[in-house]
């Protein structure tokens, strides 16, 4: 079976990238890149397309792709023999199609930002990279012709690393404008690394809105056999035509398999797992809802309904002088003085325990007190709420303006900081809106079932996974 991405071409003979001892074997077996070859190695036999090597890559290697859609590296020196049987190149691009129109069906904005929903393969340098238009998003799932009418803008063609400020505030006003046009729902293409963020500061700056704003992205890139890509832009698309939940979320992908997704609301929601497909989870609550291709199932009844009037309140604002502490034992005070020095207004700390940091920092705080710096902290733990009047040294803290943060993750309480002080530094304002709850990033309790976390190899944890994996 071979790659639908990769199709018949003539092309010239070349060796790109490759050099040292993988570019003698190459010339030896009269073999180059783009060559479709069996391969038989001291480690066994491949089939597969001999893939272009980066620039920064060792000189060991060659790199084929098999037919599964996978790469691999097979040394130079463990290759006995190999056979070119074709020639193939890639082709990467998905040509964009018209979305077709049905008055009966509900209307939906596309805004995408880049990331690997939005992304290809680049052989050459191996790196996954923003190129796929929301248009070519279409091209490559054609299901969603079957939800909704979708109307695609590109608004940014970044990785998640590179989100920031500058575009929270674009979302933020052209989420407001598709929806005084009128669209149905709004979903959001975004790289999964920092989309947490993101969906923290829409939260905060796009509220009350009567429809809803569906976060989504992807783990895999979609040149990949195991990508979730197709199904995650499925759920949130679906959710956002025809679900009943006006909030900010994020939809991705339930359990590692393709089951179900999950709806987590946007202050909640935190990425747990650098490659799984569930990589996240709702902490310190329970997620919104389950969807799938038929259902969208809430799971709780709490949430913001949809509405049919066009109003929603947009607050496009952030201080980017802020940021996060992240505590360490021995942590030493000139790290928090650099920070005040450098004209930084709000610092998150995320302590230890129930919010404690050493008392050597304790001069430190002193002087960003006096310097009017907004310090607030939460919890390294994720789960739990900051308790400062518990021991002696969070009461000490208060004491030097440190303000306890609830329950809020220390992303989303950097996000809000930033947001809060884009509109006002009084120091009994900024604390009053921060510890005013907006969308749930604090809460007056954890559920029961919420913090579940099971430690493999445990005898109860196995008998149950028995039950439920199949």
């Amino acid at each position: 079976m071979s790659d639908p991405n990769v199709t018949a071409n003539a092309v010239p003979r070349t060796c790109d990238g490759y050099r040292g001892p993988a570019l003698n074997v190459l010339n030896a077996q009269n073999v180059c890149v783009w060559s479709d070859v069996k391969v038989e190695s001291t480690n066994g036999r491949f089939q597969g397309i001999i893939l272009p090597r980066s620039e920064t890559a060792d000189d060991h290697h060659i790199v084929l792709k098999l037919d599964t859609g996978y790469n691999i590296g097979i040394a130079a020196d463990t290759i006995t023999k190999m056979t070119e049987i074709g020639r193939r190149v890639a082709n990467y691009k998905i040509p964009e199609k018209e979305f077709p129109f049905d008055a009966e069906k509900p209307n939906v904005t596309l805004l995408g930002t880049g990331g690997t929903i939005a992304s290809r393969l680049d052989y050459r340098t191996g790196a996954v990279i923003p190129a796929f238009s929301p248009g070519e998003l279409y091209g490559s799932v054609p299901e969603l012709a079957d939800i909704c009418n979708l109307t695609t803008e590109k608004l940014f063609g970044v990785f998640s690393e590179n989100m920031g400020p500058e575009q929270y505030l674009t979302l933020a006003k052209r989420i407001g404008q598709e929806i005084e046009k009128g669209a149905d729902g709004i979903v959001v293409g975004h790289g999964t690394d920092t989309m947490h963020h993101t969906a923290a500061a829409l939260t905060f700056m796009v509220q009350n809105p009567p429809v809803p704003i569906v976060m989504v992205g992807s783990q895999r890139s979609s040149d990949r056999p195991s990508s979730d890509a197709a199904l995650n832009l499925i759920h949130a698309v679906k959710t956002a035509a025809e679900g009943d939940i006006a909030e900010v979320m994020v939809c991705m992908f339930g359990p590692t398999s393709d089951q179900y997704g999950l709806l987590h609301r946007g202050t909640r929601v935190r990425k747990m797992h650098s490659s799984y497909r569930s990589t996240f989870r709702t902490i310190g609550d329970i997620p919104l809802a389950m969807i799938d291709a038929q259902t969208l199932k809430p799971l709780r009844e709490d949430y913001r309904k949809r509405r049919s009037d066009r109003e929603v309140t947009i607050t496009p604002a952030f201080e980017e002088r802020i940021g996060i502490l992240y505590y360490y034992p021995n942590m030493h005070p000139d790290l928090l003085d650099a920070m005040v020095e450098l004209g930084y207004r709000g610092i998150v700390i995320a302590g230890t325990g129930l919010g404690h940091v050493n008392k050597p920092l304790y001069p430190a705080l002193k002087r960003a007190q006096e310097k009017g710096v907004h310090i607030y902290m939460t919890v390294q733990t994720l789960w739990g709420y900051v308790q400062m009047y518990v021991y002696e040294t969070g009461r000490e803290m208060m004491e030097l303006g440190v303000v306890p943060g609830a329950n809020m993750l220390p992303e989303v309480a950097y996000i809000k900081l930033g947001w809060v002080l884009g509109q006002t530094d009084d120091r009994d304002e900024v604390r009053r809106m921060m510890l005013t709850p907006i969308g749930d990033e604090i809460t007056t309790r954890e559920p029961y079932n919420g913090y579940l976390v099971f430690q493999g190899a445990i005898p109860e944890v196995q008998d149950f996974l028995r039950k439920v994996r199949r």
